[in-house]
């Protein structure tokens, strides 16, 4: 990981940049106003989003329409042995969500990130303040990855909700443990073989893991959760609950 002085010196000096050459421009529709706090998207456009509500699968958090009065699991994961506990997310993976976490991961527009964090804590506080939790690990990027990119945002996305929760954010947990490729053409099969076997336990604190949240950006079938919740349930953590700013609605 880089040291976070470094990282922090870096995203505010891209946050400048935006500051200068977008000012006040929301910059999904380029049109109306938006400011810097809002992650440069307006009014408009967040009306665009696509918060997931109930009805959903009790463990991957798939939505459903219509009414279903009672909980439930939806067929995919009955097929399935799950290691993590349960899923959720706060949107839909489409419209100015999907393009402001396709700009922020892949173009560095690191100024969508307060649109995005905010998303997450609407809708991960109400739940995830119930409980108490020992720490928040995010999903790693792979080191080259990593040193390309120059930030994970699973990482960044991670300590926002650990600061509104008062929770440890632990980045040294897990590794990714080889490179692998794209998730996004993937299918089901072939998004599990991908992953099989893409993280390993790096490093746990001394105080033991009992509950903990997995943060990342994005949830689609559920695979990478599930390889990162392998690891970390074989080395004693009882419950680890994912949450993800935004889900494919593609199964």
């Amino acid at each position: 990981m880089f040291p976070e002085k470094s990282t922090n010196l870096w995203v505010s000096f891209w946050e400048s940049i935006a500051g200068i050459f977008y000012p006040n421009l929301c910059q999904i529709c380029r049109a109306e106003r938006a400011t810097r706090p809002e992650g440069y998207v307006g009014i408009e456009c967040r009306k665009k989003v696509k918060v997931i509500e109930p009805p959903f699968c009790e463990t991957c958090g798939q939505h459903y329409f219509g009414e279903i009065t009672q909980s439930f699991r939806c067929g995919n994961c009955s097929d399935q042995q799950i290691a993590y506990t349960s899923a959720r997310s706060a949107c839909i993976f489409a419209g100015p969500v999907m393009e402001a976490i396709h700009c922020y991961k892949y173009q560095r527009a690191l100024w969508y990130e307060p649109f995005l964090s905010q998303l997450l804590l609407d809708a991960a506080l109400p739940i995830l303040s119930e409980t108490s939790w020992d720490a928040i690990i995010p999903v790693p990027l792979f080191s080259t990855r990593q040193r390309g990119r120059e930030f994970n945002q699973s990482e960044r996305l991670a300590r926002h909700l650990g600061r509104a929760l008062g929770v440890p954010v632990l980045n040294k947990v897990l590794r990714r443990t080889r490179p692998t490729i794209s998730q996004t053409k993937l299918d089901r099969t072939a998004r599990k073989e991908n992953m099989d076997g893409a993280f390993d336990l790096n490093q746990l604190p001394e105080t033991p893991l009992v509950r903990v949240i997995l943060v990342d950006d994005v949830f689609t079938t559920g695979a990478t959760a599930n390889a990162c919740a392998i690891p970390l349930i074989k080395n004693g953590i009882q419950t680890v609950v994912v949450w993800t700013v935004a889900r494919s609605e593609a199964r």
